[in-house]
């Protein structure tokens, strides 16, 4: 039986190690769309966590559109001032969330009902800052 020559046996651990690395996607931004996937499905969960656990606030989508322009439309209508923000609200999911600046200058939240566009309730914005 022939002896391997050792740069062949050297090559061995470099060869096992790069072949786990590419098997488990080891981390590389190379654009893979199976990679690039299941790293932003993983980040969710991760975000959604850290804000449950008091690292922060919870990741709230702005509304766009047709669903904007309507949620802002009836949040101004029950409560007349400037929308400061519109979004899908993280604290009530299934929600749409209108912050409203009044005419006095205090602040109120305006929760609606994304289907009918409806005030389901609000929130007074100066009560909440000044409990914090």
């Amino acid at each position: 039986m022939r002896a391997m020559p050792r740069r062949a046996l050297a090559a061995v651990p470099s060869a096992v190690l790069m072949f786990a690395l590419v098997a488990c996607g080891g981390g590389s931004d190379s654009g893979d769309s199976a990679a690039g996937a299941s790293g932003t499905q993983a980040a969710a969960p991760a975000q959604d966590a850290a804000a449950e656990a008091g690292g922060g606030d919870a990741v709230e989508t702005p509304l766009t559109g047709e669903a904007k322009e309507k949620a802002e439309a009836a949040a101004l209508a029950a409560y007349p001032g400037t929308v400061v923000k519109s979004e899908e609200d993280a604290e009530n999911p299934g929600m749409y969330a209108v912050e409203v600046k009044k005419a006095d200058g205090s602040e109120v939240e305006v929760y609606l009902d994304p289907k009918t566009y409806k005030v389901v309730k609000t929130k007074d914005e100066q009560a909440d800052d000044d409990g914090s």
